[in-house]
């Protein structure tokens, strides 16, 4: 195993990236707004409870891909139903994500650590999986470089434990480096037959 990384060196990255990037993508930030009032409406941000590190809620910020549509019981449509051209366009590009640098730097995410999913997801967890909250979720991971969506849930789980029991400092540089290249290929945003990813309900990790 190699050495954890160092705290203050994992935080420094993360404040110097995330600042940065907040200033000089903020004209994408300003096109991506503007595109999401005009064909999605209000509001332009999606915000949602996750567990973060030790399972701790937060609030997750990312761009709206998806309608308001409901069904005539009322409730929502499947996600497939309401995620529209131009939600597709900022998954497969990754703009969606954009806002999370705000929750970086507010140190509720990292840049890379395994990505915070659904708060429900908690209570059907083993131990085992559960040690994926040991660290700061991320924007990007080790799960993501390796078949982002496009994974079964047992993967993206060894995937995440793989992270928690390696991480370092050289490896957060590596993966940064693999999501640049990822998001260029535009790989992995959906798994298939799905808009984005089936929902974890098998306590044994399977998909749903």
């Amino acid at each position: 195993m190699t050495r954890p990384v160092g705290a203050f060196a994992k935080r420094a990255l993360d404040v110097t990236v995330a600042a940065v990037g907040l200033v000089v993508l903020s004209p994408v930030f300003v096109v991506v707004a503007v595109a999401v009032r005009c064909f999605l409406g209000s509001p332009v941000l999606f915000v949602q409870e996750r567990p973060g590190r030790h399972g701790v809620p937060f609030r997750l910020l990312k761009f709206r891909t998806m309608t308001d549509r409901r069904g005539p019981d009322g409730a929502l449509l499947p996600d497939a139903d309401r995620l529209t051209r131009l939600g597709r366009a900022l998954r497969r590009s990754s703009l969606d994500e954009l806002p999370e640098l705000v929750n970086v730097l507010r140190g509720d995410m990292s840049l890379v650590g395994p990505r915070p999913l659904l708060t429900s997801y908690l209570e059907r967890y083993t131990p085992e999986q559960a040690r994926r909250h040991e660290v700061l979720p991320g924007i990007t991971g080790w799960a993501q470089v390796n078949g982002r969506n496009d994974t079964t849930w047992d993967e993206r789980f060894a995937h995440d434990l793989y992270y928690v029991d390696h991480h370092s400092f050289t490896l957060d540089l590596r993966i940064l480096g693999r999501t640049v290249t990822q998001v260029f290929r535009g790989a992995g945003v959906s798994q298939a037959g799905e808009a984005t990813m089936s929902r974890f309900d098998a306590p044994d990790g399977g998909a749903a």
